[in-house]
C-alpha cells in the first residue's frame, strides 16, 4: 500500500487515538509506503520531521509538485527534480516578469521552483488574463487556489501529475496507491486516478468536485480518522492484518508525582554474588531534595535504570525505596543491560552529547549505532513512566541523557505534565547544530509543559536552537536582574524568554540553579570528627594560605589551565613561594571511560613539573589527589581553605562553589570565592572573585586577588554570597520548579482538553503558515 498524503486538515489532523493508530499502522507495517504531498516548501516541512511519534516518509513532495525528496536524506529524487527544474526558467527571471503587477504580494514563505503571492479575487479578475499570458510566454503555468493565494509553477507541475511521474519512477502499482486531501488545492490528486479519500470535514468545493469521481471516498472521520476508513472501504489491507488492530493503551498507574532520573534514589551493589541496596552517597544533596516530595503520602514513583543480570535471578521492576520514611513511593526499574548502558550513558553520553554541551564539539563522536541504543533506552524509560504515572499527573525528567523520553511519553500518555530540567549547560545553536539528530532532540523537548535550566543564557541559547529548527513565537519576556547577573559576567543576561508558543502548543521556560543542602552541612559541620578533621587541616597548614580546588577529572574544567597560571603565579610573585599551598582534589572518572586517561595524564606532569621547580624541604606547592573524597571530608576542606578556586571553562552551574559559600557562611568565616565566568553560578553567586578560564593572566590575577584580599573586603563578599545560597537552597529550588511547572501547565491543560482537530505533529507549523505558498499544504 501506497498512502500520498496532504498534511494539515489530512494527515496532521483527527483525533488522538485515530492519530496514534494510523501512524503506529504505517511506522511498524513493512508494506506501506509514505509520501508526503503538501504545497509546503521542504523548510516548512521539515519542522514536522522533528517528532518521533510520526513515521518518517519514504518521500516528500513539496511546492505543489515542483520539488521532490528522498524522505530520509531530504536530497533530491534524480531524474524525478531535474527533469521538473529544466521546465523552470529561474526565480528571479519570473519575478522580472511578475514586476508588471505591483497588485501581487510576495509570499515569505520557503518556496523553491515557484512564485508565490497573495491576490484576492476582486484584484486578480482585471489582471488575470495578463498574467497568464507572461506566464505563459516564460513556459510557466499559473495556480490560483483558496481565493487568496497565486503561484507561478513549472509547466504541467502540480501535486497530482508529480506523484504520477513519482509513482512511474519508483514503479508503484496504481492499485495501491491512496491519496488523501481535505481542500480544493488537493484536486488533482484526485483526478490522476488514484484510490482518493476526502477526509472528514474536508472543503465543500472538494467535495463537490470530486462527487463524480468513483475512486474518491468520502470518509465520515476527520484527518487520519478518514483515511483509516479509506484503507478499509478499498481493502487497500487485508482483513486480518495485525497493523490494523487498535492498540492497546497502557494501564494508568497511581503515581501523582513521577520523578525520571538516570539514577536510582538509593545505590545498588553486588556483593558475595548477591545485589546490595544502600543510602546514595550523592554529595550535592539533589536525590534528598527529590525524595523531600514524597512526604506526606503523595503517591509517586521514581524511575531509573538498573542492570538486568540474569544471574542475579528474575528481574524486580518495582522496589520499595525507604518504607519508613517515603512508604508510598515506589522504585520503577528500568532493565537495562550492561551494553546497552555502556553505549548509552558511558560511551554515547560522555562521547558524543557531552563534549558538545560544553561547547568541545570538535572532541564529540557521533555513531548512528550508538543513537538507535539511545533511542531504544529512551523509549524504554518512557515505557514504565507511561505504567506509573496516574491520569494528568506530573512527571519531571532529567537532564540530558533523557533527552527523547518526552516524545515518546506524549505520544503514549498525551494526559500527562510534562517538566524537564536540563543540569548541564545548553550551548547555543552554532554549537547545538553540529549534532546529527538535533531536530529530533528539539521537538522531543516541546512536547514538555515546562523546561527548566539553571540560568537565563542557557535559556536563551535553547530558544536560540529551537528558532533555527521551526517557526516559533516569544509569547513573553522578563527581565534577569535583580535575581540574576546581567552585564557582569560571560553567562550573564538582561532579558528571558518564558514562554514560546511553536504552531498551537505553548511551552513555558525558567532558570532554575539547583541550591545546596544546607542542612546536610551544618549536620556534617557539627560532626566531633569533622570538626577534629578542620582543626588538623589548619594546623596542618600553618601560616599559609590554602587554595582549595576540587572538581571531577574532565576537560571542561580547565585543570590544566589552572595549574599553568598557578606556576606563572608563582614565577612572576616569587614572594609568594611558601606562602600557599594548591591543594587540587581531582575525582577520577569510571574505568571505562578511557577518554581521560590522556588527560589524567597531563595533569599529573604539570604537578610534577610545578612541584620540581618550586619545591623546599618544608614545602609542596601543590598537593594533587585523584581519589574521590567522603562528603565529611570535602566539606572539612571547605573549612579549612582560604580560597577556593573553580575555573570550569564551561559548567552549567557548579555545586561545589555554593557548598564551600555554604560552609563558611556557617562557620562564620570569610574564605574567598575565585569563579570562573564561563560557569552558570557566575550568573547568581555576586561576589565571588570572576575570573576567564581561557585568560592566563587573568586566572593569575583572580587568584593574587583574592590572597591578598583585605579581611574585611572578603567577609563582606562572603555575606552576600551566602545570603544567595542560604534563601535559595536546594529545598528551594524544587518546590520553586514544581510550582512553575503547577503555574505553566494549568491554562494549557483546560486548553487540551478540548478537542483538537490539529495533531501534535502540527505543533511544529501552524495551519496559516503551512497553508501559505499554493494553500495546497
Amino acid at each position: 500500500m501506497i498512502l500520498a498524503t496532504d498534511l494539515d486538515g489530512t494527515f496532521l489532523a483527527g483525533s488522538a487515538e485515530d492519530r496514534h493508530r494510523l501512524y503506529r499502522l504505517v511506522d511498524q507495517h513493512p508494506d506501506i509506503h509514505l509520501i508526503f504531498i503538501t504545497g509546503r516548501g521542504l523548510e516548512a516541512v521539515m519542522p514536522l520531521l522533528t517528532d518521533p511519534s510520526m513515521p518518517r516518509p519514504d518521500h516528500v513532495v513539496c511546492d505543489v509538485g515542483a520539488t521532490v525528496v528522498d524522505g530520509r536524506s531530504l536530497q533530491p529524487l534524480q531524474p524525478l527534480q531535474s527533469t521538473i527544474e529544466s521546465r523552470w526558467p529561474g526565480e528571479q527571471v519570473v519575478l522580472e516578469a511578475m514586476r508588471a503587477f505591483p497588485q501581487l504580494q510576495r509570499q515569505d514563505v520557503p518556496q523553491e521552483r515557484r512564485c508565490s503571492y497573495f491576490c484576492d479575487p476582486e484584484t486578480l479578475g482585471p489582471i488575470r488574463a495578463a498574467i497568464e499570458h507572461v506566464a505563459s510566454a516564460l513556459g510557466c503555468d499559473v495556480l490560483y487556489s483558496a481565493d487568496r493565494y497565486l503561484d507561478i509553477l513549472p509547466p504541467d507541475t502540480d501535486k497530482g501529475r508529480t506523484l504520477r511521474a513519482l509513482t512511474r519512477q519508483l514503479d508503484l502499482p496504481r492499485e495501491r496507491i491512496l491519496v488523501a486531501g481535505d481542500t480544493l488545492n488537493d484536486l488533482s490528486m484526485y483526478m490522476a486516478g488514484f484510490h482518493g479519500v476526502c477526509v472528514g470535514e474536508s472543503e465543500p468545493a472538494l467535495i463537490e468536485a470530486t462527487g463524480s469521481l468513483s475512486e474518491t471516498y468520502h470518509a465520515q472521520a476527520p484527518g487520519c480518522g478518514g483515511i483509516l476508513e479509506a484503507i478499509d472501504h478499498f481493502r487497500l489491507l487485508a482483513d486480518d492484518d495485525s497493523g490494523l488492530d487498535t492498540p492497546s493503551r497502557p494501564d494508568k498507574g497511581k503515581a501523582e508525582l513521577v520523578m525520571v532520573y538516570h539514577r536510582l534514589p538509593y545505590e545498588e551493589v553486588v556483593e558475595d554474588g548477591q545485589r546490595v541496596r544502600r543510602r546514595p552517597k550523592s554529595p550535592n544533596g539533589i536525590i534528598p531534595s527529590l525524595l523531600s516530595f514524597f512526604h506526606g503520602g503523595q503517591a509517586g514513583s521514581w524511575v531509573a535504570w538498573s542492570i538486568e543480570d540474569p544471574k542475579q535471578g528474575p528481574f524486580e521492576v518495582h522496589t520499595e525505596v525507604d518504607p519508613e520514611h517515603y512508604p508510598t513511593l515506589t522504585a520503577a526499574r528500568v532493565p537495562l543491560s550492561k551494553q546497552e548502558v555502556d553505549i548509552f550513558y558511558k560511551r554515547f553520553s560522555k562521547e558524543a552529547f557531552w563534549p558538545m554541551l560544553h561547547v568541545f564539539w570538535e572532541r564529540a563522536r557521533f555513531r548512528e549505532d550508538d543513537w538507535q541504543v539511545f533511542l531504544k533506552v529512551n523509549r524504554k524509560f518512557a515505557e514504565t513512566t507511561a505504567a506509573e504515572a496516574a491520569h494528568g499527573a506530573t512527571v519531571w525528567i532529567h537532564d540530558y541523557n533523557l533527552w527523547m523520553v518526552p516524545a515518546y511519553l506524549r505520544e503514549i500518555r498525551p494526559d500527562l505534565k510534562i517538566a524537564f530540567f536540563h543540569h548541564t549547560y545548553f550551548p547555543s545553536a552554532d554549537v547545538f547544530n553540529v549534532v546529527p539528530w538535533r531536530r529530533e532532540i528539539i521537538g522531543s523537548l516541546l512536547s514538555c509543559d515546562y523546561i527548566g535550566f539553571h540560568i537565563p543564557r542557557q535559556v536563551e541559547n535553547f530558544v536560540d536552537v529551537v528558532r533555527g529548527v521551526m517557526p516559533v513565537e516569544r509569547l513573553e519576556m522578563q527581565n534577569c536582574a535583580p535575581r540574576f547577573v546581567t552585564y557582569g559576567c560571560a553567562v550573564g543576561l538582561d532579558t528571558m524568554t518564558t514562554r514560546l508558543r511553536v504552531g498551537d502548543r505553548v511551552v513555558a521556560l525558567g532558570a532554575h540553579p539547583v541550591g545546596t543542602d544546607l542542612k546536610r552541612i551544618r549536620d556534617v559541620l557539627a560532626n566531633p570528627d569533622v570538626r577534629n578533621n578542620v582543626y588538623k587541616l589548619r594546623r596542618e597548614i600553618g601560616a599559609r594560605k590554602l587554595v582549595l580546588s576540587i572538581e571531577r577529572l574532565d576537560y571542561t574544567k580547565g585543570t590544566l589551565a589552572k595549574l599553568e597560571a598557578y606556576e606563572r603565579l608563582l614565577e612572576t610573585r616569587p614572594q609568594l613561594q611558601g606562602k600557599v599551598t594548591l591543594l587540587m582534589v581531582c575525582v577520577p572518572a569510571a574505568r571505562e571511560m578511557t577518554v581521560y586517561r590522556t588527560l589524567q595524564n597531563q595533569i599529573e606532569q604539570a604537578v610534577g613539573r610545578i612541584n620540581g621547580r618550586f619545591s623546599r624541604l618544608d614545602w609542596t606547592p601543590v598537593r594533587f589527589f585523584a581519589q574521590a573524597l567522603p562528603f565529611e571530608d570535602v566539606v572539612a576542606h571547605y573549612a579549612a581553605a582560604q580560597v577556593m578556586w573553580i575555573t570550569p571553562l564551561r559548567d552549567g552551574l557548579n555545586l561545589v562553589a555554593k557548598e564551600f559559600v555554604a560552609t563558611h557562611g556557617i562557620e562564620g568565616s570569610s574564605g574567598a570565592l575565585v569563579l570562573s565566568e564561563f560557569a552558570g553560578a557566575a550568573a547568581e553567586l555576586k561576589g565571588a572573585v570572576l575570573t576567564n578560564p581561557h585568560d592566563q593572566a587573568d586566572l593569575s590575577a583572580a587568584l593574587e586577588q583574592a590572597l591578598s584580599m583585605p579581611d574585611d573586603e572578603a567577609a563582606g563578599r562572603m555575606r552576600q554570597l551566602y545570603d544567595i545560597v542560604e534563601y535559595h537552597d536546594i529545598d528551594r529550588w524544587g518546590r520553586e520548579f514544581l510550582a512553575a511547572v503547577k503555574q505553566a501547565v494549568q491554562p494549557a491543560h483546560q486548553k487540551a482538553s478540548t478537542s483538537r482537530k490539529v495533531s501534535k505533529a502540527t505543533k511544529s507549523m501552524p495551519r496559516r503558515s503551512g497553508k501559505a505558498g499554493s494553500a495546497a499544504a
